[in-house]
Parts: structure tokens; sequence; C-alpha cells
């Protein structure tokens, strides 16, 4: 077998066998195959496309090409969600210990954050003490023990989709919907759940600018999910809005704590509700209607919210902080951004807000960088709002002063005003199982 013929095969766009992938795919980890053929295979893929059978393959070579969690020692259904990225994201502080209380098993690892996305584990880490790096024996005893456990990516998972997903960010290889799926559902998969729910989000803070592209993305990866013997369910969910009112890692999980105890802005209630719907739903193979109706129980009483606090306390964060947010650290400057004219946002330029976000210290632009667990932006007004001249419509956390009157500009440049009466954007675009 030659790298040339199967990169020939796709250019004319013939379907490569699972032979063929299993060879370029452990080949190219292997440092076998170079950089330049793998490249030329990648832009082939983009051009031509990838069939299910062939994605599948492609999915659980990559899944396959390195460690595979082992999650048969927890008693009961293990159900995980993905979120593919945005701004104010915290649905896993939210909807993993909903279902935790509804009876369901949530191991669940999550990624940092880089550049204007955030990443659940930094967000847990600025809870004093909160360990995300257990070992995982105990990860396993803990998920058995309370039902809900929640880690960083450890061990060697996915090796082959960290070396081809390198490959693509320097080839414009990225925007490869067959290779977005890929490379998601093969870390999925290698996490070992039985059940996966998928939030696919869609806008200009996401990236799927577009719902054509959100849905065939969603379905791509459902169809996998289904090929692999994997129940997964796709939430298509709206981008071209921040989520909830917090951007920042400590403010967000605040912000979670308020939702667990019912409160909270609607729009992040909602996308949430839906969420922990559709895991309870495959995880306890009951209707939307009852599972909803769970979903909201352990909302009301409290159960989810103290699913909560077991799980920073078996991770050794401090419980205290959970029930009394004041003692987060506060960052030392604040500033009102005040609307420049009297009118109706029209439109949030999402990702930009997000790097805003960063630029005052709430993410990083490179792995090294320090998270400032302080900072972050406060969303007071939101597209479809009316707003008068002069009103503070979003406040900005920072240690860095300096940073303030820039990042004031940018915000006021991300946003589009007009005078005619605007729609309340939709949440949730679809449903894809």
């Amino acid at each position: 077998m030659r790298m040339y013929d199967i990169i020939e095969k796709k250019k004319n766009n013939q379907k490569l066998s699972k032979e063929e992938i299993e060879y370029w795919v452990m080949g190219y980890v292997n440092n076998k195959i170079p950089d330049y053929q793998v490249a030329s295979l990648l832009m082939a893929i983009c051009f031509n496309g990838l069939d299910d059978e062939e994605l599948t393959n492609l999915t659980m070579t990559m899944a396959s090409s390195g460690e595979q969690v082992d999650l048969s020692s927890i008693n009961g259904k293990k159900v995980d969600k993905h979120s593919s990225g945005g701004v104010g994201d915290k649905t896993t502080l939210i909807v993993a210990p909903i279902a935790a209380a509804c009876g369901c098993k949530v191991a669940k690892m999550s990624g940092r954050g880089l550049g204007y996305t955030g990443g659940t584990i930094d967000k847990l880490e600025s809870i004093e003490g909160y360990n995300t790096a257990i070992p995982r024996d105990k990860f396993i005893k803990q998920v058995n023990d309370i039902g809900i456990s929640l880690i960083g990516q450890s061990g060697n998972l996915t090796p082959a989709d960290k070396k081809i997903y390198a490959l693509r960010d320097v080839t414009a290889t990225v925007e490869s919907i067959p290779l977005i799926a890929s490379s998601i559902m093969s870390k999925k998969i290698a996490a070992g759940s039985d059940y996966i729910v998928l939030d696919v989000k869609m806008g200009s803070g996401a990236f799927m600018k577009n719902l054509e592209t959100a849905k065939e993305l969603a379905q791509k990866m459902v169809n996998i999910g289904k090929l692999a013997k994997r129940n997964t369910m796709a939430v298509i969910t709206n981008m071209d809005v921040p989520l909830g009112e917090n951007i920042g890692n400590s403010l967000e999980v605040i912000e979670s704590i308020d939702i667990l105890n019912g409160k909270g802005p609607k729009d992040l209630l909602e996308v949430s509700i839906a969420l922990a719907t559709s895991m309870v739903m495959l995880c306890k193979n009951i209707p939307e209607e009852e599972a909803k109706n769970e979903v909201i129980k352990v909302i009301n009483n409290g159960e989810a919210f103290n699913k909560l606090k077991e799980v920073v306390k078996a991770q050794s964060g401090n419980v205290s902080w959970i029930e009394d947010t004041s003692k987060f650290p506060k960052a030392k400057f604040k500033i009102g951004v005040k609307s420049p004219k009297t009118g109706y946002i029209k439109s949030m330029q999402t990702e930009n807000i997000g790097k805003v976000a960063c630029k005052l210290g709430a993410g990083r632009e490179t792995k090294e960088d320090t998270i400032d667990y302080s900072a972050g932006i406060k969303i007071l007004k939101k597209t479809s709002e009316f707003v008068t001249e002069g009103d503070i419509i979003a406040i900005l956390y920072t240690n860095k002063e300096e940073k303030l009157d820039e990042a004031t500009k940018d915000y006021l440049n991300a946003l589009e005003f007009t005078n005619e009466e605007q729609d309340k954007p939709k949440l949730i675009y679809e449903i894809i199982s």
C-alpha cells in the first residue's frame, strides 16, 4: 500500500477502504508518512468529503490511536456532553450536576480554553482547591459513589487527532465538516461514555456561522455515533449572542450556581434545560416530556445544586465558595460601558466580545498564558434590547487597568445599533437524534 495511491484515489473522489484509512492515520502517528503527503490528502478530503462509512472508520481509527478510557467498571449508564465551543458557555457546570441528580452517570473529561472560547477546566479551577487532575481509579470510584466527576483530559487520548489537527491548523484545512466531525467524535468515543449529547453552536461566536453548516456537522456526528454504536443526539444552539450574562471564569461559575438555585438569566436556563433533558432522555430511555420534568424537578428541589457541592467537595474544592459566592476574588478594576446612542441592539459580534474578555485576562492566546479567574464581562443589554444613550450596557472587570480603554472601544465596535425594533434571537434551532 502506498500513500501516493491513497491521495490520488481521494483526489479523484473515490472511496477509501478501512485498511487505507488505518494505513495513513497510523502511519502518520508513527512518523512513517510525512506532513506534506498527509496535508495533500487532507486538502483532497476538504474538496471531496467522506461518506458516513469513511467518516466512521476515520473516527474510530483516531479514537483507537492511543489510550481509550474503560468505564465498564462504572455501574449504570454513562452519558457525556460536548460543546463545539462558544462565548459564555458554562453549561457543563449546570447540566452535568442535573443529569447526575437525575440518576445518570457523568464521567466527564473537559479541556481548557484557548483564544476567545472558554474552557470548563479553567472555570472549575477558579474554585479554591478544586482538583481537575485526579487519578483514573479515583475518577471512576467517584462516579460510582456520587454519580459525577469533572476532570481535565489526561493520558494519551487520540494522539492521531492532536497531530492531524495541528497540521490542519497550518494548511487551511480546518474548515472541513468531515474533519471537524471526526475530530470531535474521536475524543468522545475514546472517553468511553455510552451516550453522547452534542451542543453544536451556530453564529458569530461559533465555528459554524450558519444553520446549514451547523445541521450538516450535527448530522454527521450523530451518524458517526450510530455507526460506532454510541447513541448520540445533537442540539443546535445560538451563538450569535453570548450565552448568559457573564463571560469569564469565576463570573461564569457564579452564574451557573445561580441557575442551579433557580435564578440566573433565562437564555442560559433554557439552553441548559434542553441539553440536560437530552442527556436524561438518552441515559434513561424515557420520553422528552418525562425527562424535562425530571430536570426541572431536581433544579427546583435543590438536588442538582447539592450534586454540584458534592463534586466540588469530592475533588478538594472549597464548598463554602459554592454556598457563598461573595468569597470568589474580585478584580481590582471595573468600568461601565455606556451606550453611544439610543435605539435597539441589532447584533453582537460574539467572537469579538470573547476576544475582549480575553484581553481583560479571562482567556489565553497561547497555552502558556496565565488566566485571571476574576477578569471578564457582565453583559447588561443584549441583541433586540432597547437602550438609551448613556445607559451602562456592560461592565468590564480586570486587574489590567491599562486595558480598560481599549477593551471598551472594542466592545462597542462589536455591537450594531438600529432604530427599528428587533425580534428576540432564537436559542435552540433544532435537535437531531
